[in-house]
């Protein structure tokens, strides 16, 4: 059975299940990057707020053996405890002052969601976009957030530049960067103490919550400190959109070496919706600032 067919026989089961009082609906959704997927949505009432479930990760399973009646119990199921968790009154989303302590920036690609930037306000970084987002506070829905769009902005009588100063201030005190070494990153995973230093130091910067993490470039003051240590510019190396590494930039290994590194864990490594970029970038300790690497 092919995705398309499975979404059918999903539909057609949920239907059976909820009966008439619900709608099925399949609904496709663009993600980061361009990322497209399916989701099912069981809705009562058209003004409600439903809970979409993803069913691309159950077709995986459907192929590994799980039957479609299983699989359609476990998605009323989750539609029953994320809607529990959605029954919120967001008549406050509307008033600007009850928001702006909980909007946030990220970074992503500008040329991979042109299309999406259209409708979304964004600043132009090098070859990103600051994009914003409300973060929800209840904690049923733990990193659940809303993009904001440009009729967000409009409601709210804001442009894209008050947003940003908005989400700057709010990012920085409630996301502060977190900067931790490669090797101590790999202790903490495996439980085993590393000897001697690298012979390529090299350390992941992210923030506390460890999402959307790229964005502490931005606001981090431990560059500059690493920077010190190492008495050299520094290459920021884009891991994914929840982190960047850093390594001395002390011109062992030519600039497309890493590169190639960059596109070798962005086609390997990373789920294609948190790809950040296949650039390169630096810190320049002189001038205390992050440029891009062109050539």
């Amino acid at each position: 059975m092919n995705f398309e067919t499975f979404v059918e026989n999903i539909a057609e089961t949920l239907q059976e299940k909820m009966g008439d009082a619900y709608e099925i609906r399949v609904i496709r959704v663009t993600k980061n990057n361009g990322v497209e997927l399916t989701g099912v949505a069981i809705i009562r009432q058209e003004n409600s707020v439903f809970p979409t479930i993803y069913l691309e990760g159950l077709y995986e399973e459907y192929l590994r053996g799980e039957s479609i009646d299983d699989l359609a119990g476990r998605i009323i199921n989750c539609h029953e405890e994320q809607s529990m968790a959605l029954d919120l009154d967001m008549d406050f989303f509307h008033d600007y002052n009850s928001v702006k302590n909980r909007i946030f920036y990220k970074l992503v690609s500008f040329a991979e969601n042109r299309k999406f930037l259209q409708e979304a306000p964004h600043l132009r970084w090098h070859d990103l976009a600051i994009v914003f987002y409300y973060a929800l506070e209840d904690e049923l829905l733990a990193g659940a957030s809303i993009t904001i769009n440009r009729q967000h902005m409009m409601m709210w009588r804001q442009n894209a530049e008050s947003l940003y100063r908005t989400a700057k201030r709010n990012t920085r005190r409630d996301m502060p960067e977190f900067l931790v070494s490669m090797r101590e990153l790999v202790e903490d995973m495996t439980g085993i103490t590393v000897q001697g230093e690298d012979d390529l130091p090299m350390y992941v910067l992210t923030n506390k919550e460890k999402r959307f993490g790229a964005s502490a470039m931005l606001y981090s003051e431990q560059m500059e400190e690493l920077a010190k240590k190492f008495d050299c510019d520094l290459l920021i190396l884009p891991s994914s959109v929840h982190e960047v590494l850093l390594l001395p930039d002390d011109h062992c290994q030519e600039y497309d070496f890493y590169r190639q590194m960059v596109s070798e864990v962005n086609r390997t490594q990373v789920e294609a919706e948190e790809v950040l970029s296949y650039g390169l970038y630096r810190y320049n300790r002189t001038n205390a600032e992050i440029e891009e690497i062109i050539s």
